[in-house]
């Protein structure tokens, strides 16, 4: 296995070999994009190092929705305790649910009550405020970033700026 970083490749026979060999460090700046890592062995520790998301109570999520008109909105998700939640290697989040707690402008004011959202990816998905949203069909291997999910970010500037 090889993998590309800003300051040379890694290689080794697994990533916990790479991560053995060059330290946890050793994979901050680095390209993973087109790494297939299904059947890595990876473990307890890496994947807890890897993950950005607690394992328990609510979380605020934002993520960047659109207006009927095609002008942003973003919107502010509760994502309750027993919702399926993952983030892969970026900071990209995935729930399998969310209250909508407030949907704002890019400066964020909040909109008028009957504002409705839409989905960037499926316009057939809206956000409200005070509704909650489900994906039934919610993938739960954490590494497929854009997998089946309502995709958030647990900061409001990454969703402004996405």
């Amino acid at each position: 296995m090889k993998i590309t970083t800003p300051n040379g490749i890694l290689e080794g026979d697994s990533i916990e070999a790479i991560l053995k060999k060059y330290g946890t460090a050793c994979l901050l700046g680095a390209d993973l994009r087109g790494a297939d890592l299904r059947g890595a062995n990876l473990s307890e520790l890496t994947v807890a190092q890897t993950s950005i998301l607690p394992d328990e109570g609510d979380i605020i999520g934002w993520k960047k929705a659109l207006a009927l008109d095609g002008a942003p909105i973003i919107v502010k998700l509760l994502i309750p305790s027993d919702a399926k939640r993952s983030n892969s290697t970026g900071r990209k989040c995935r729930a399998n649910k969310a209250r909508i707690l407030d949907l704002q402008d890019r400066q964020g004011n909040s909109l008028p009550p009957d504002t409705t959202a839409y989905s960037s990816f499926d316009p057939d998905f809206t956000y409200k405020k005070g509704e909650t949203v489900h994906v039934e069909d919610f993938d739960t291997n954490r590494w497929n970033e854009c997998a089946p999910g309502i995709h958030f970010f647990i900061t409001r500037i990454e969703a402004v700026k996405y």
